[in-house]
């Protein structure tokens, strides 16, 4: 049995039953760790410096912060392949990364938040930091997680981005109103130094440390390896339409005369319960199916959720509350996508580069997400709302059925990985 293909069904490899709980736990301050600084820059910074008086124009240019979320497969061989600190390989990445976030969030304490320049160059270092851990994370969980935990693991993850929003969010906003924006700032830095704590209940053994191979981890590795690059055209596909839905939800419950204030609790009640609730219940299907036999399914029911905004949009559905339905149905689904995602993309990163595979594949499914994103609009304004959830309809229906063809041409390349698939 090759060491990948080990790897994929889950072969074990040494993690005692015992460590299950601590390595979950773990996973869970990492990722949270990540995730309260993104949404504190893209969730609650904006709304506050509108409140201000700062320009829409100016404000929209804090999107480049995204920037470094989408590219950062660029340096992740870099990640792979250098141990920085002797504490661990992916522990010496990890903390650095962790301290310097927490300082970075602090020295926002240090300017206005009108100042857009000074908030832009530290939220871009924000960004570079938190993207690296995640790189060291996510290498980190590929390799400590057991196939069979693999689900559980990502539904984890799924539930510290939720948890996210609701820290990085609304937690920040509603501290901006009653201690003003130094308070603020300053107590968000102290909450996400608190996840510091779990890199010392981190295990860093045989199974995570550095691999010695006459392979140097980069790009072209990954990109040698059918059964990655197979992986990687689902990724590159399989997301394609949610952009053109998701990124214009919002602007047409408006134009159906939903409240603000409604799409608000909208919003933040689905997150909190479609991101916790939806990502544990994805890890039972993942579990029960298999990551391909999820993704299937889930993808189906997402097509059926766009064509219901479609047939609304002429007309042929009525009634605001078929409309949520969908908008809610549609969120639940997108957070369960991602945990069999990453289930099926940890099956295929290879031991030798995790963190590099990982990444790639990640990135490529955020870069497709947000290509939709920024045609939605266009192609909206051009022929309509109904036009573009169709197109969106038809878009998904497509990607089910290639996802379909991928995933059984995977199971033939790597047969070992039948279990995963399904």
């Amino acid at each position: 049995m090759t060491e990948l293909a080990s790897q994929a069904i889950g072969t074990p490899v040494g993690q005692p039953d015992s460590g299950r709980l601590r390595l979950f736990a773990v996973l869970a301050g990492l990722y949270l760790a990540q995730g309260i600084p993104g949404y504190l820059l893209v969730a609650a910074v904006p709304p506050i410096m509108r409140e201000l008086g700062v320009s829409r124009t100016a404000i929209g240019m804090l999107a480049i912060l995204m920037i470094p979320l989408t590219i950062k497969f660029l340096w992740a061989p870099l990640v792979d392949r250098i141990r920085p600190m002797a504490i661990g390989h992916r522990r010496g990445w990890i903390l650095p990364t962790q301290i310097g976030t927490v300082i970075a969030i602090a020295a926002l304490a240090l300017v206005e938040p009108i100042d857009l320049k000074a908030i832009f160059v530290i939220g871009f270092a924000i960004a570079v930091l938190t993207s690296t851990q995640d790189i060291a994370t996510d290498g980190y969980a590929t390799l400590a997680l057991k196939q069979e935990d693999r689900a559980m693991g990502n539904a984890i993850q799924g539930g510290a981005v939720a948890l996210s929003v609701i820290v990085g969010g609304t937690v920040s906003l509603l501290l901006y109103g009653w201690v003003g924006w130094q308070a603020m700032v300053l107590t968000i830095a102290a909450i996400s130094a608190l996840p510091l704590i779990a890199i010392a209940f981190m295990p860093e053994d045989t199974i995570t440390r550095t691999v010695e191979t006459r392979a140097r981890p980069s790009l072209s590795s990954f990109l040698k390896r059918p059964e990655a690059v197979t992986v990687l055209m689902i990724a590159l596909t399989y997301r394609a339409s949610e952009g053109l839905v998701k990124s214009m939800e919002g602007s047409y419950l408006v134009d159906a005369g939903l409240p603000l204030s409604a799409i608000g609790y909208l919003s933040g009640i689905s997150a909190a319960t479609a991101g916790i609730a939806g990502s544990f219940v994805a890890a039972m299907l993942v579990r029960r199916s298999g990551a391909g036999g999820t993704l299937l399914l889930l993808g189906t029911l997402r097509t059926v959720c766009f064509l219901l905004f479609a047939l609304h949009a002429v007309g042929q559905v009525t009634g605001i509350w078929a409309l949520l339905g969908a908008a809610g149905f549609q969120t639940l689904i997108r957070y369960m996508e991602i945990v069999a995602l990453y289930s099926l993309f940890m099956a295929v990163s290879s031991k030798d580069q995790p963190g590099t595979d990982f990444t790639i594949l990640s990135c490529a499914q955020i870069i497709i997400y947000l290509v939709g994103s920024m045609m939605a609009g266009a192609i909206a304004d051009r022929i309509g709302y109904s036009a573009l959830f169709f197109i969106a309809t038809l878009v998904s229906g497509l990607a089910v059925v290639l996802t379909a063809h991928l995933v059984s041409r995977l199971a033939r390349k790597l047969p070992s990985a039948g279990c995963v698939l399904k």
